[in-house]
C-alpha cells in the first residue's frame, strides 16, 4: 500500500486539477482524499500527477531510418512497397529491428507512456518481432499487423483470408496503408473479419490532398467516406478532409486519431481540429513514423497546441488537447480492444506518472514544458 500525497493531481476523466492524496493498493486506486495518508509516501509536493499517455499511433519499426528522406514526397517515403522505410525494413535484419524497437519502447515508457498502437509491416513476422521485442519492457503495444496480399488491383481473395486469420492469431487488429493501395473488396473483407475477432481495423485516410481527389475521381467518394461504410473501427490523419467527412465522422463506428507533427513534416496538411472537437468528436492522438519523429507525446502535443490555435485563429482549450492523448481514450465510444483503460480516479489501476510542476498552469506546464527529466515517478 502506498500514498502519493500533496501533489496536484489531474482527476477523473475531465482531468479536474485537485489537490488531495492517492490511495494504492496493489495497484488499484482505492482512494481519493485530502485526509488519506497510509503505507509508502511518496512526496509529490510542487508536483503534477497525470494519468499515462497513449500514444495512439506509431511505426516503429521505422527507428532504423530516423530523420531520412527529407525533402522528397510522402509517396518516395512511406508508401509501399517501395517507399524508401519499406525497403530499408526488407533489407534490416531481426536483430537490427529488434533493438531499434526495444530503444524506442523504452523511450516512450521514460516519457509516461503506458501503451502504443503500431501499424507493424512485415506481416505476421513482423507482428511477432515486435510482441518478442516488447516482452521485458513495461510497455503494451497494440500492435495492427498487414500483409503484402492485401495490395493491388486484381488481389487474391484466398490469400487474403489466410493472411487475416492468421495475424488475428497474433495480432490485436489490422492496420492499412490506404486505399490507393488496396481494392474496396479487401477492405469490407478485413473490417468483417476483425469485427468477428473483436479486434481493431484501421486505414490511413486523407492525410494527403493528392489522395482524396484520386479517391473522388475512381469511385466518386471521399476516403473516409469509404472507410466509413466499409466499416473501419478507426482512421487516421484525416488532415485533409473534404464534403462532409467531419459531419460523417460523428455519424460513423470509427473513431479519428490525428497526428500533426507527422503531417507538418511531410507537408501534407493541418487537421480542422477546433472543427472536429466542435462536433463532439474525442480524437486520439499519435506521433506516427518514428523516422520522422521522436515518440515524444509532450512535443506532439505542445506542437498540436499552437499549430491549431494559430490554423483556426480560435482559442482551444489545453486540457482539450491533453484529452486526446490521456482521457478521450477512456470513453466508450472510442473503441480500442486491447487498451487498458485507466485514469485517476477510485477503482482504476495505478497508470500514472509524476512530473514537476513549472508554472501554475498544471495541464499547460506539462505541455510547454515538461522535459524528460521532470518525469520523477511512473507506476509499474
Amino acid at each position: 500500500m502506498k500514498t502519493i500525497a500533496n501533489g496536484i493531481i489531474l482527476k477523473g476523466l475531465d482531468l479536474t486539477p485537485s489537490r488531495e492524496n492517492i490511495l494504492i493498493d496493489d495497484g488499484e486506486i482505492i482512494e481519493i482524499s485530502k485526509d488519506v495518508m497510509e503505507g509508502e509516501i511518496i512526496d509529490a509536493e510542487n508536483k503534477i500527477v497525470s494519468p499515462k499517455f497513449l500514444n495512439a499511433h506509431t511505426h516503429i519499426g521505422d527507428t532504423i531510418i530516423k530523420d531520412e528522406g527529407d525533402g522528397l514526397s510522402i509517396g518516395e517515403i512511406v508508401r509501399p512497397p517501395n517507399g524508401i522505410k519499406h525497403l530499408a525494413l526488407e533489407a534490416a535484419s531481426d536483430e537490427t529491428l529488434r533493438s531499434a524497437m526495444k530503444e524506442s519502447m523504452w523511450q516512450m515508457h521514460d516519457l509516461g507512456i503506458s501503451h502504443f498502437m503500431d501499424y507493424r509491416e512485415g506481416g505476421l513476422h513482423g507482428v511477432k518481432l515486435l510482441r518478442k521485442a516488447s516482452e521485458d519492457i513495461p510497455i503494451k503495444p497494440i500492435i495492427l499487423g498487414r500483409d503484402g496480399s492485401f495490395y493491388g488491383e486484381d488481389p487474391n481473395m484466398h490469400e487474403v483470408k489466410v493472411a487475416v486469420r492468421k495475424l488475428l492469431k497474433h495480432a490485436d487488429g489490422i492496420g492499412l496503408s490506404g486505399f490507393g493501395e488496396i481494392e474496396t473488396e479487401v477492405a469490407e473483407l478485413i473490417c468483417r473479419k476483425c469485427a468477428e475477432a473483436g479486434k481493431i481495423s484501421s486505414i490511413h485516410v486523407a492525410e494527403s490532398e493528392g489522395v482524396q481527389f484520386d479517391s473522388l475521381e475512381k469511385c466518386g467518394k471521399t476516403e473516409p467516406q469509404r472507410a466509413y461504410e466499409a466499416g473501419f473501427n478507426q482512421i487516421v490523419h484525416m488532415a485533409n478532409p473534404k464534403n462532409d467527412d467531419i459531419e460523417n465522422l460523428a455519424l460513423s463506428k470509427s473513431s479519428l486519431t490525428i497526428c500533426p507533427r507527422s503531417n507538418g513534416a511531410l507537408n501534407v496538411g493541418i487537421n480542422p481540429l477546433k472543427e472536429i472537437l466542435d462536433k463532439g468528436e474525442k480524437p486520439l492522438i499519435g506521433t506516427d513514423n518514428i523516422m520522422l519523429n521522436s515518440p515524444n507525446m509532450f512535443r506532439e502535443l505542445e506542437f498540436t497546441l499552437k499549430i491549431m490555435k494559430a490554423y483556426s485563429r480560435s482559442y482551444i482549450s489545453p486540457k482539450d488537447i491533453f484529452k486526446l492523448a490521456t482521457t478521450n481514450a477512456c470513453h466508450d465510444d472510442v473503441n480500442i480492444p486491447g487498451l487498458d483503460k485507466a485514469y485517476i480516479e477510485v477503482g482504476q489501476k495505478e497508470e500514472l506518472f509524476i512530473a514537476n510542476c513549472k508554472s501554475n498552469n498544471p495541464i499547460l506546464s506539462l505541455i510547454n514544458r515538461t522535459e524528460i527529466d521532470d518525469i520523477v515517478y511512473i507506476s509499474k
